[in-house]
């Protein structure tokens, strides 16, 4: 099953003109997981990318991650932006368990976050393993291999018993079978699943008892925001708005929520625009009858002309 495409979710106005449109994929599912919602391909599977990082984090919680911090626990689940806090706490992780930065896999690369990207080009800095966004999930997989004897080396490759587990963990919490297998950004494997998949097992991370590695990722995730994204990171000021609520972006203008006893949303926006993401989301999150000011910030995208606002991205659905 390939994925179809999606329908007009947001349109791009400048000075009262349409320029533009974003089309995508989106479903809202309520408090029981039933289809509340849901408009263009909301059943072929899609990438999540990072959105798939909670149930990883589960996965390696299942395998024998040796975290007890949920600060530490956020980070494994994280695509941070690379500020001085997150980049210290990935060395230290590393650093407790006798790794350096050169174990991880995942490529060098600047900080995704612009002050923090500014910051160290200011500072003559280039890219490095530990500032990719990725780094705090790479590092969890070298502790979760180091703690179930598994060998470190190829600890990203499909095949590796890690990858594996990891892998039945995402099946058993979307309810599906993985479509299919790539390489992510980061160089660890990315697992398709359909965006009704996605939000049904966000649902459940949300739902599940106190104690369990599920719920235990979630409240981390909650409790900690900041090192989940970052200080302007717009999954992390959800979780700062909207109390209760789990949020994860995805690259290629994916995003999947849940809120206990309210519901859950996952999105697609097709050509990956990230402008886009956030009024269609409201929307959703309007259809679950959730209301915070946070939503109102990001309601609509501002477009600029000669340095003054002309217009905005706005939903559609």
């Amino acid at each position: 099953m390939t994925y179809r495409g999606g329908v007009p979710l947001a349109e791009v106005v400048r000075s009262g003109f349409v320029e533009g449109v974003h089309r995508g994929s989106v479903v809202v599912l309520n408090a029981t997981g039933t289809l509340l919602a849901g408009v263009g391909d909301v059943r072929s599977p899609i990438f999540p990318r990072s959105s798939n990082k909670p149930m990883q984090a589960v996965g390696m919680l299942d395998a024998g991650l040796p975290l007890t911090d949920p600060a530490e626990l956020a980070l494994v689940a994280a695509s941070h932006a690379g500020e001085e806090f997150h980049l210290a706490r990935v060395a230290g992780l590393l650093a407790g368990a006798g790794f350096d930065e050169a174990a991880l896999h995942c490529p060098p690369d600047l900080p995704v976050g612009e002050q923090a990207r500014a910051a160290v080009l200011r500072a003559g800095g280039g890219p490095t393993r530990i500032q990719m966004n990725c780094s705090g999930k790479h590092a969890g997989m070298l502790l979760t291999c180091r703690a179930a004897g598994w060998p470190v080396d190829g600890y990203w490759r499909p095949e590796h018993p890690l990858q594996q587990r990891l892998r039945d963990v995402i099946e058993k919490s979307t309810g599906e079978e993985v479509a299919a297998v790539g390489v992510d950004g980061c160089g660890a494997p990315v697992l398709a699943v359909s965006l009704t998949g996605l939000a049904g097992a966000y649902l459940r991370l949300v739902a599940a008892e106190t104690g369990t590695h599920p719920r235990t990722v979630a409240d981390a995730m909650r409790a900690y925001p900041e090192i989940v994204g970052g200080t302007e990171a717009d999954d992390t000021r959800l979780m700062r708005g909207v109390p209760g609520l789990l949020a994860k972006v995805g690259a290629e203008g994916i995003i999947a929520v849940a809120l206990p006893d309210v519901g859950a949303v996952a999105l697609k926006i097709d050509d990956g625009a990230a402008r886009a993401r956030m009024p269609v989301l409201v929307s959703a999150l309007r259809r679950l009858g959730v209301a915070a000011p946070v939503l109102e910030e990001f309601a609509e995208v501002p477009l600029f002309g000669g340095g003054l606002p002309v217009g905005a991205v706005r939903p559609l659905w």
